[in-house]
């Protein structure tokens, strides 16, 4: 089956019923990378996708709720996003997927190297990775308490890359706030799974865990922390950047990926 798109986005019903939209970017073969957004929603994995499709086929689905999507009511744990985004790698009949996670993608990543039955999943990086219950000291912070102003300043190390929420359109604000309590719906109010830690141990692939230095929602102690729950884990830092490496810093996140590849 092959297929060319840059970007091209498509929708299909899984066989749980829910219908699930995507972007595919390059050339499908049965390889590919599967890049699963943050709770700030899919813009903030696209440029990435699109420069990773140089090299691979790439999909990025849109997590069932966010930007007005359709979220079928069983569909309401970062579990059945696992589920979904493994019968959607088994309806496109892929058979050698690395899964990049972002923040609350990162948590849904480790969740599918968790429940992959068919051995399609080869390794995983997460980027900016939270899931596990942080261990005092250690917080991650709550956007909703931190508000839309600070949480920028928390994510991003490089003020040019915060939105500023005060030119916002009303459909923007919408958005905004319609993937924020979607984002709760998955994760919880604590958006953490205390049994998720004592799970690692069955993520027998490769995983890279890639925190930017100055990452303020989920520090890079934590994301260690989470990396040494992994057997077989890489764990690197990039400077210069906070919870979006990959937006801020992209080609030191690109040469830490084809490192961690070889």
């Amino acid at each position: 089956m092959a297929a060319e798109a840059t970007g091209a986005s498509r929708t299909l019903t899984l066989p749980t019923g829910q219908d699930l939209t995507f972007a595919e970017f390059g050339q499908n073969t049965d390889s590919a990378m599967l890049v699963l957004h943050a709770g700030a929603g899919p813009h903030t994995v696209m440029e990435f996708a699109e420069t990773a499709s140089k090299q691979s086929y790439v999909i990025v689905p849109t997590h069932p709720g966010f930007e007005g999507t359709p979220r079928e009511e069983g569909t309401d744990s970062v579990a059945d996003l696992a589920e979904a985004y493994l019968d959607l790698i088994d309806t496109l009949g892929l058979e050698q997927v690395l899964v990049v996670g972002n923040s609350l993608g990162a948590w849904i990543a480790t969740e599918v190297a968790l429940r992959d039955n068919h051995g399609r999943v080869k390794a995983v990086t997460l980027i900016g990775a939270t899931g596990i219950k942080p261990t005092p000291p250690l917080e991650v912070a709550d956007p909703r308490k931190a508000g839309p102003v600070r949480t920028g300043e928390l994510a991003f190390h490089d003020p040019k890359f915060r939105d500023d929420p005060s030119t916002f359109t009303e459909e923007q604000q919408a958005t905004f706030f319609g993937n924020a309590s979607t984002a709760v719906v998955y994760g919880g109010e604590d958006f953490y799974d205390t049994k998720l830690a004592a799970r690692q141990h069955r993520v027998t692939v490769p995983v890279l865990v890639i925190a930017g230095e100055q990452d303020g929602i989920a520090p890079p102690e934590f994301q260690r922390a989470m990396a040494d729950g992994f057997p077989n884990s890489t764990f690197t830092t990039i400077p210069e950047a906070a919870h979006f490496p990959h937006i801020e810093q992209p080609a030191a996140v690109f040469d830490a990926l084809e490192d961690f590849l070889k």
